[in-house]
């Protein structure tokens, strides 16, 4: 999924001129990184907000179109009204086609109903992670990770040097070999609920 975004340069700066642009369903924001100076630009707040909304546009390679010029970016951060549909901020970072970025990608988990654990014996999967931190080149970037369950007996866990990653895509592994996910008994099926029993990565 792609996704393009409408922006245009700003030179009002401080919370007054920020608030003018929100009242006018603008959003501030600022463009940073690739050895270039920071940018502080001005964005639609619809087309944001919607973008917001979804989770690819968290961990894709974005497109700034501005005055004529696309940049490819990351988001990095962004501030949202505690209460009102309202983004406050946005901040972005410009990517090199040629270097390897870090980011976040979410994780998809499939056929947990399918798995022995489950299906056979009974069990409940217990989700550890959410997301990974992945090292790749920005065109390799994938919008999530699909976790497949269907081989998760109780007592076992995936770990992450067991993701099926696409070519190009490696995990940071910042704290070691980490289960991603486990199948657990559920209390009252077969006695005492089952301690998990972590099976070793795939070498």
């Amino acid at each position: 999924m792609s996704f393009v975004l409408n922006a245009r340069k700003r030179s009002a700066q401080g919370s007054s001129a920020s608030r003018r642009l929100r009242r006018a369903g603008k959003v501030p924001g600022i463009i940073y990184g690739a050895g270039e100076p920071p940018e502080v630009i001005e964005l639609d707040h619809n087309q944001l907000y919607l973008g917001l909304r979804k989770e690819a546009f968290h961990s894709s390679v974005l497109t700034i179109e501005m005055e004529g010029k696309k940049e490819q970016v990351l988001l990095r951060d962004y501030q949202v009204h505690a209460y009102r549909p309202l983004a406050l901020h946005v901040d972005f970072q410009r990517v090199d086609a040629r270097k390897r970025l870090h980011q976040k990608v979410p994780l998809h988990f499939v056929n947990a109903d399918a798995a022995p654990g489950v299906k056979l014996e009974g069990g409940q999967i217990a989700h550890v992670l959410s997301e990974v931190e992945v090292s790749c080149l920005p065109a390799d970037l994938p919008a999530f990770i699909e976790v497949d369950l269907k081989g998760l007996r109780v007592g076992e866990s995936l770990h992450l040097s067991q993701l099926e990653l696409p070519q190009g895509v490696t995990v940071v592994l910042y704290h070691g070999d980490q289960a991603v996910v486990s199948c657990l008994a559920r209390k009252g099926h077969g006695g005492e609920e089952a301690e998990v029993v972590e099976t070793p990565p795939a070498a």
